[in-house]
């Protein structure tokens, strides 16, 4: 399967990207067919286990309906690890002069983090129009985001942190949100059970979120 251009495209096939801490390689794939059958097919792994970048490699040669993409990716060198495993596009929860130059030069589509105003200036200068809000809860939520909308016209946001079903469709009706990040789809108890089935449920309940 093709990967979309750049992240905007990604973002634009589902209101919400499932963030997955995946901890047992052999949860990888059911967990990612579940999601995908539920209507979330772009899928972050999150760079945070001794197994993403085996989980990673895994759904993306067992699951083509899937776009999965490696988060958490805070250098080059991961940067480069997740591409050699498959991944469609990357995300940071922040970044760096040196990380946003490796990411151009990959040619992956690449999600970086801001927190601040000034962060999200300096990613646009770069060529960055869709960039993470991280950690969004925290960090000013909702407030944040209606507040820099008129100066920061240009730019449109994934939140991700502190992001559920109860204050998801409010992120989402904002314009300048394409989508949000979040892990409620995949909850680590239904995980650990294998509950696909549930886990199926949610994702499809997260797909029928409606956007601007």
């Amino acid at each position: 399967m093709d990967t979309p251009g750049d992240m905007s495209a990604l973002a634009a096939l589902a209101p919400v990207v499932p963030v997955l801490t995946i901890e047992r390689q052999a949860d990888a794939v059911p967990l990612a067919q579940a999601l995908v059958r539920g209507g979330l097919r772009v899928l972050e792994i999150t760079l945070r286990t001794g197994v993403a970048l085996e989980a990673l490699r895994a759904i993306a040669s067992e699951v083509p309906d899937a776009f999965v993409g490696a988060g958490t990716v805070l250098n080059a060198r991961q940067l480069d690890q997740a591409r050699q495993a498959g991944a469609r596009f990357a995300v940071s929860p922040g970044c760096t002069p040196g990380l946003a130059t490796a990411a151009a030069a990959s040619g992956l589509p690449f999600l970086p983090g801001v927190q601040t105003v000034s962060e999200a200036m300096m990613l646009a200068e770069r060529g960055f129009s869709l960039l993470k809000f991280f950690p969004a809860d925290a960090a000013g939520g909702l407030g944040w985001l209606k507040a820099v909308a008129p100066p920061l016209a240009g730019l449109r946001f994934c939140p991700t942190g502190g992001i559920g079903p109860d204050n998801a469709p409010a992120y989402l009706s904002l314009a300048n949100v394409a989508c949000v990040g979040g892990s409620w789809v995949a909850p680590q108890d239904a995980v650990a059970v294998q509950d696909w089935t549930r886990i199926e449920r949610l994702a499809a309940a997260a797909a029928s979120l409606k956007r601007p």
